[in-house]
């Protein structure tokens, strides 16, 4: 950065190539970590990333990429120098453009954090309100295998902090239980040091919003949700339930819950009703069933039935449920912050603290199919199914057994 903003003040191209072969040579070039550092950057400029966005500010685009790398080498990739020296878009910043015909984003001098030993962090702070807040965020993986097993159960977290104090402050962050994170990375700011031999985050933090560090807790073995469901086969016609209900209660209400499957192919009609929540079908033949919070009284069930095209007398491919949900105020993995220590400031700063779980890919395989027609077990022991919102469980069992005699 010296050697491209400050004209007389170059570094000799000697030095340069010789930190960059060091770099290298130990395996800190990996260009993943620089693509996902721009879309973080990009997201932070426009609010979102995608075709549309990066067409519409294709001139932000260009000046903040042309700033993060130089000659093939990542360059400026701190959000808060990045936007002294370019100015995120906004209606005025637009105006301008179109009716001059000339950008007026860019700054006319080095950002003054450039210079600094902490580059992520402005040197001049306005309005700070001596606030600071940690949010927990995680998203739960998990998968259920055909046979109800739970095959995979894994939370992937950050921690994000806003921060509005002013001056130059040093936070220090310590876990009540850190032995269970794993595959942990870090914003800039971490002093890896403490973290080695104490497990224990020392920073400087950057003004506003930023992630701290991201990590992974692998083998969870308690999920929030189950999904029960069964399909049933009878010449030509397909009879589906599915249940969803509670499992390890968390201790906070489980909010914004949704299941969602795609219809089997093959499939022209479908009559599907849900005694709580709402059932839409979709354009791309997905079914998505809305049910917000579980009622204490009962049991969501959706049942109702698939036609089949003519001649298919059942389905041969099983639908893969995935359900969604928030839970506010609780980390499912665990992980909770002891304390949180700052200093160099003039007053106490107030500390605020939240945790968030919400789904990640979290699905239930279909188990197998049951043919009616090829069930060796009287009308009569299957009208019980119908009337019980579509528990089989034991029925099932029965079955299996008189079909192994």
């Amino acid at each position: 950065m010296v050697e491209k903003q400050m004209v007389g003040h170059r570094v000799d191209r000697a030095i340069c190539g010789w930190f960059w072969d060091y770099v290298l040579a130990h395996g800190a070039g990996d260009p993943s970590k620089f693509l996902s550092r721009v879309a973080d950057v990009l997201t932070d400029y426009l609010g979102d990333l995608n075709e549309d966005i990066i067409k519409d500010n294709f001139v932000i685009v260009y000046q903040v990429l042309d700033e993060m790398m130089d000659n093939g080498f990542p360059l400026t990739t701190e959000p808060n120098i990045l936007k002294e020296m370019i100015a995120p878009p906004n209606i005025v910043n637009k105006m301008l453009n179109v009716m001059t015909g000339k950008s007026s984003t860019l700054g006319s001098k080095l950002p003054d954090a450039a210079a600094s030993f902490v580059p992520w962090r402005s040197t001049v702070i306005k309005d700070a309100s001596n606030e600071v807040y940690v949010n927990i965020v995680e998203e739960l993986d998990a998968c259920v295998n055909r046979e109800g097993v739970l095959v995979k159960c894994e939370a992937y977290g950050e921690v994000q902090v806003n921060c509005s104090l002013p001056g130059v402050p040093e936070l220090t962050m310590s876990f009540a239980n850190p032995t269970i994170i794993n595959d942990v990375t870090f914003h800039p700011c971490v002093r890896f040091r403490p973290w080695e031999s104490n497990q224990v985050l020392s920073f400087v933090p950057p003004n506003g919003q930023f992630k701290l560090m991201s990590y992974r807790v692998k083998k969870l073995k308690k999920m929030p949700i189950y999904v029960k469901s069964q399909l049933t086969s009878d010449s030509g016609n397909c009879r589906v339930s599915v249940m969803v209900g509670i499992r390890n209660d968390p201790g906070k209400p489980i909010d914004s819950i949704t299941v969602q499957f795609q219809l089997p192919p093959l499939i022209v009609s479908a009559d599907l009703t849900a005694n709580y929540g709402t059932v839409d079908i979709l354009a791309d033949k997905t079914c998505l069933w809305t049910i917000g919070q579980i009622p204490k009284d009962r049991a969501p069930v959706l049942s109702g039935n698939l036609g089949l095209e003519e001649g298919l007398a059942q389905l041969h491919t099983l639908p893969t449920f995935q359900v969604k949900f928030k839970i506010m105020g609780v980390a499912l993995s665990g992980l909770q912050i002891d304390k949180l220590d700052v200093k160099n400031t003039a007053s106490a700063p107030y500390k605020g603290f939240r945790a968030q779980t919400q789904a990640g890919k979290y699905e239930f395989k279909e188990p197998a199919i049951l043919e009616i027609n090829r069930c060796p077990v009287a009308e009569s022991d299957s009208s019980g199914w119908w009337e019980s919102n579509g528990i089989l469980q034991l029925w099932l069992v029965q079955t299996k057994k008189k079909a192994a005699k």
